[in-house]
């Protein structure tokens, strides 16, 4: 089906380029469809225009946990399981996902982005856009960009040099754009002093001209300050509805500030995106009971084994006593537009578990802590002496959605005060303590991660986590999950610490060292590294080989076997490190990583190609992606902290080629 431009006015073509409500698309006086937006990226939350009600969707694990799982298979189920729910509610486009960079841990929408690390971000949305759009659903790729806190979100600049923008801002959205959005979204933020939804540079020269990007931009909403700038600098949809926005372009035709032939440009790009909204196929494949199934499933990989000190999971049996604010109703998800609203009531975590144990194990659960407010204690007395006669305790602690949520940061790192005495006080009357941590993003362990054997990011992963932890907990499923963002000891140990900027703008100073390369330069010590996980498994790496296709074009190969008597998942992480370089470089980066299933004593052979931008940095005097010439470093790890495999190469571009030196 297509739409015909010239059969519309003027006055029906400025309409297009704002929205008809807060969640639908003008028609054009009955010319085109109606359109409808949903928000995700865990799940549906569409709204019912009738009653204004959120609908009731299946709360999927958040993206900080399928992040977790660093599994590009997962990442497309876990979309066309959304996308599933989309058909069956009419929602034409999920306004997902989210591929900001986890600058600092205290943002309150971290929940909602993958990583700290712009290559794993980058894959992972890949994969999510292909299994929402292979569905006949569209998505929008977002926040377009370096809105990397809620703090002033609407009004605070974001300054920074165009290398760390292209290094670590952009790439996310550079690799993400290989499986073609409909959509991409503008941040609300400022760049450099002009708002992204002015910013011609960032919307026509590098996402269009330069990334190739033809779909549809549309603003996030109430990002447009002055419609006519926004359309000039390429934006063709402002949503939500505002009434000044209509009057505000047609004046600027008026005045010649704006050309018909600028505003048909950008409503060509809304006709088209209606077509494909109109006539991609449309087929849900899957049942209420299948997407829970499936949300379990991603949830089971998205967990993270910290510490498991004295192998004291998988539990045994014997007397255990779980207690918590979170024990019998975990968190699903962060605040905000992200937050779905679910029908599923989860069972308390003893019943869970004792499904599992059977008559191994007495499962209880305590009072002490359980109230309407999950930050608040009661009858610390009582929850100690249950504590002293257990044989194991567990305790599933974290943040809810008014801690973490859109639109404010995080006040602290570190949990409620009366989070961290309930585990300490715990851990004084029973040595053998493990930590649940039901939470969005990174928090400071630093007063009691020494008291306790056991430490478990759950995350908030969505409606299935429960039964998910207790398939980890009770060794049912052995652990898989890494960490896609580091974990400080401390908020002072981060790039930002607690500085949010002056309400002008906010200095990235510390350029393109962010997360593990901030703490790989300052020689800071972690409480978790990035990519860090623990597993039931033992796997060793081994016979690593590298095979040159061209100067910048290599293939790594190596063995990597499961020295256990259990299945088991590995995730393999491949680094770059250049040596010498004429320019600040981070220590090492993420390049490419794999994850394999292995069965007990299994070994297989896993490859990941390498090629130039896997060696380059962006040069700002070249305005390009530059190879220097010299040694570099492949490393192979469990973590970026865990490097089992390293082996060196050496570049030599012709010397047309290099500005610096030559080996």
């Amino acid at each position: 089906m297509k739409f015909d431009i010239k059969n519309l006015t003027l006055d029906e073509k400025i309409e297009l380029l704002s929205g008809r409500n807060f969640w639908m698309l003008k028609n054009a006086n009955g010319k085109l469809p109606d359109i409808f937006l949903a928000d995700g990226p865990h799940g549906l939350r569409m709204m019912d225009i009738t009653t204004n009600q959120t609908k009731i969707a299946t709360a999927m694990p958040t993206l900080s946990v399928l992040a977790n799982t660093w599994n590009r298979d997962l990442a497309y189920l876990d979309a066309t399981t959304i996308a599933d729910e989309c058909l069956i509610e009419g929602a034409d486009v999920l306004l997902a996902p989210g591929v900001n960079i986890k600058r600092t841990p205290l943002c309150g929408r971290n929940f909602e982005y993958f990583s700290e690390d712009p290559y794993l971000a980058g894959e992972l949305a890949k994969s999510f856009i292909n299994g929402v759009q292979d569905k006949g659903i569209g998505t929008s790729l977002k926040h377009l960009c370096a809105n990397n806190r809620e703090y002033d979100r609407f009004n605070q600049s974001s300054d920074l040099d165009e290398r760390t923008l292209r290094e670590i801002y952009l790439p996310a959205f550079e690799i993400a754009l290989e499986a073609k959005p409909w959509t991409v979204m503008c941040s609300y933020n400022p760049i450099n002093g002009i708002w992204t939804s002015e910013n011609k540079w960032i919307l026509q020269d590098v996402l269009r001209d330069e990334f190739g990007f033809d779909g549809l931009i549309v603003s996030d909403w109430h990002a447009v300050h002055n419609s006519w700038r926004a359309v000039k600098a390429g934006i063709n949809l402002e949503m939500p509805y505002r009434p000044e926005s209509v009057e505000e372009i047609k004046k600027a035709y008026l005045n010649g500030w704006i050309t018909e032939e600028e505003i048909d440009a950008r409503v060509q790009k809304v006709l088209e995106f209606m077509e494909k909204c109109v006539t991609c196929k449309k087929v849900s494949t899957t049942t209420k009971e299948q997407r829970h199934e499936i949300a379990v499933e991603i949830a089971r990989e998205g967990i993270v084994l910290l510490k498991n000190q004295d192998d004291i999971l998988p539990l045994k049996g014997g007397k255990i006593m779980t207690c918590g604010p979170f024990v019998n109703a975990p968190q699903y998800g962060g605040g905000g537009s992200a937050l779905v609203i679910s029908s599923y009531v989860p069972k308390p975590l003893n019943e869970e578990l004792s499904a599992r144990l059977g008559d191994k194990a007495s499962v209880t659960v305590s009072n002490f802590g359980l109230t309407t407010d999950k930050n608040f204690l009661t009858n610390i007395r009582r929850g100690v002496i249950d504590a002293y006669n257990a044989d194991t305790v567990v305790i599933c602690v974290g943040n809810n959605d008014v801690v973490e949520r859109e639109t404010y940061d995080r006040p602290s790192l570190k949990l409620s005060q009366n989070q961290e005495d309930m585990i300490i006080n715990i851990a004084s009357a029973n040595p053998n303590v493990v930590v649940v941590l039901n939470v969005g993003s990174a928090v400071d362990m630093s007063a009691w991660l020494h008291l306790v054997k056991g430490v478990v990011l759950l995350g908030f992963a969505g409606e299935g986590g429960q039964e998910a932890l207790a398939d980890i907990l009770t060794g049912k499923i052995c652990p898989s999950g890494k960490l896609s963002e580091t974990y400080p000891l401390t908020l002072e140990d981060t790039p930002c610490k607690d500085i949010r900027g002056n309400g002008f703008y906010e200095e990235y100073k510390e350029g393109v060292f962010v997360g593990y390369r901030w703490y790989e330069k300052t020689n800071s010590k972690v409480a978790f590294p990035f990519g860090h996980g623990l597993s039931y498994a033992k796997f060793d790496y081994s016979d690593m080989e590298i095979e040159k296709i061209t100067e910048t074009d290599y293939n790594v190969s190596f063995n990597i076997t499961n020295n256990s008597k259990q299945t088991a998942k590995e995730i393999a992480q491949i680094y770059v490190k250049d040596v010498f370089a004429m320019v600040p470089r981070p220590q090492k980066e993420l390049k490419g990583f794999v994850k394999v299933e292995l069965l007990a004593g299994e070994s297989k052979r896993v490859s990941v190609k390498l090629n130039a931008r896997s060696f380059a940095y962006y040069s700002i005097p070249l305005k390009k992606w530059y190879v220097e010439n010299g040694d570099f470093e492949i490393l192979v790890g469990a973590s970026s902290q865990d490097i089992r495999l390293t082996k060196k190469i050496t570049i030599s571009l012709p010397e047309n080629e290099q500005y610096t030196w030559l080996l």
